[in-house]
């Protein structure tokens, strides 16, 4: 393509216009995961929703796959070549405590909106990293940490401000647009780039959250104990379990440094004396290394799961569970116990109660129904992402008895973010309504370097295809 072409595109973009090898273009193609990184044959670094809906324009126009990235928490193909849309400049927040909810724009991530909400008393439906970005999680479903309670975090969203294919600027409401705004909160980016999202925060200013620690030594104990308390628990009690092997550092606490680490979370919305009795049964499981369960001001929730805020390369995948028994949990511990032949982050979070019902305006999350959710998460550290992926794949292979599709929000990149894996994330109706959209929306499948879900009038566009 003609150097001029892109100076045509800058002309209209008030945000840096990017090529490859220009100062601040490997800064801008890098995200959280840094086992991926886009390489685009140009990136526009949006300022405003008119350099978004310049930059759509721009690709279709030269028939260039658009990709999209705000914080890069959710990385799923890279882009090779096409045209990439960063948001972390489009950061704004509005709180409007009458009407109890927030506006953010593209970019904007929840570690600005929870400060901003807690002075009224409300919080979003962040998951449990607030360092994540607010449009892309939501779009994705959004896991929240309080979701047994008040449910998924796109059953919140009130409109969008949506560039589709065609590089018109929508603003997307469930009365305005139904269908485009059903698919847009679970299929993600596949229907066009959101550049703004207004959505409801709930009334909690404080939790009783925390941690239960045990050494893995007592794994099958506990993830029986937590299975048994799980089926008992009211929704306002929100828990996980995750397994972690901790490195021996100093700056890990000394009862767990070197050790393996079964964790438990919790986030309970009602009152500190009812979470100490409610949590009592999973103190009594087995000895503990530590405990920080505690009282504590909304704006502290992060430290529950103590999510690490710094840039790293992983390869991951998920599945839902329809229950949690003996044999899932031998298999668990087969493939990411001690001695596993890669290290693995394990955590299984509890579904149900307000993530099982239907939202009041009706969105393509799918799996509700599901109980539990395991994501398998492997640091690399040296280790080649073809071996990563393929033990991956042997961990989710040996559990499919128990497995019912996938959420994608947690699933990984690459070879683990193919057509056929994110059509597991939707019930076959659902899909097939979505490829319909697509086709409606996104006929020649501009958006196609993510999560794809191909228009059903055309055969599919591989992921990793360019211009």
């Amino acid at each position: 393509m003609e150097r001029i072409d892109f100076d045509s595109l800058a002309a209209r973009i008030e945000g840096p216009v990017l090529l490859p090898g220009q100062e601040g273009f490997d800064e801008e193609r890098t995200g959280f995961n840094l086992a991926v990184r886009h390489r685009p044959e140009v990136i526009v670094g949006a300022l405003r929703a008119g350099d978004v809906a310049a930059a759509v324009l721009f690709a279709a126009a030269h028939d260039l796959p658009a990709a999209v990235q705000s914080t890069g928490h959710g990385f799923s193909v890279t882009a090779e070549g096409g045209l990439l849309v960063t948001t972390r400049r489009m950061d704004g927040v509005r709180v409007d405590p009458e009407t109890r909810s927030a506006y953010v724009a593209a970019g904007a991530r929840f570690e600005q909106v929870i400060p901003e909400a807690a002075r009224h008393g409300l919080a979003p439906l962040n998951g449990s990293a607030p360092h994540v970005g607010v449009v892309s999680y939501t779009l994705g479903g959004g896991l929240a940490l309080l979701g047994r309670s008040h449910g998924w975090a796109a059953d919140q969203v009130l409109a969008m401000d949506v560039v589709t294919a065609d590089g018109r600027l929508r603003h997307v409401t469930p009365d305005s647009e139904p269908e485009l705004y059903w698919a847009l909160l679970g299929g993600r980016d596949n229907f066009g780039i959101v550049t703004g999202m207004e959505f409801g925060l709930v009334p909690v200013a404080r939790l009783y959250g925390g941690g239960l620690f045990f050494d893995l030594e007592q794994a099958p104990g506990i993830l029986e104990a937590y299975r048994q308390w799980t089926a008992t628990v009211p929704e306002e009690m929100n828990s996980s379990v995750a397994l972690i092997p901790f490195p021996d550092d100093p700056q890990v606490p000394a009862p767990m440094r070197g050790r393996h680490v079964c964790h438990v979370r919790v986030a309970f919305t009602g009152s500190a004396e009812v979470g100490e009795r409610v949590v009592e049964p999973l103190r009594q499981a087995g000895p503990r290394l530590l405990e920080s369960l505690r009282d504590m001001p909304y704006e502290q929730s992060a430290d529950i799961h103590d999510d690490p805020p710094v840039p790293m390369p992983w390869a991951a995948d998920d599945a839902f569970l329809a229950d949690l028994d003996g044999d899932t949990v031998r298999t668990i511990l087969k493939h990411t116990g001690p001695g596993a032949e890669l290290p693995a982050i394990v955590e299984l979070r509890h579904l149900g109660g307000a993530l099982a019902r239907r939202p009041a305006h009706p969105n393509a999350v799918g799996h509700r129904d599901a109980r539990f959710m395991l994501a398998v998460l492997t640091p690399l550290t040296g280790d080649s992402p073809a071996g990563a992926q393929a033990f991956l794949e042997r961990v989710f292979k040996d559990l499919e008895p128990w497995t019912s599709g996938r959420f994608l929000n947690f699933m990984g990149h690459g070879d683990t973010a193919d057509q056929e894996r994110t059509r597991t994330a939707y019930t076959t109706d659902d899909h097939k309504r979505l490829t319909a959209l697509k086709a409606e929306y996104d006929p020649r499948n501009t958006f196609r370097l993510n999560y794809n879900i191909p228009p059903h009038t055309t055969s599919a566009v591989n992921c990793s295809e360019t211009s």
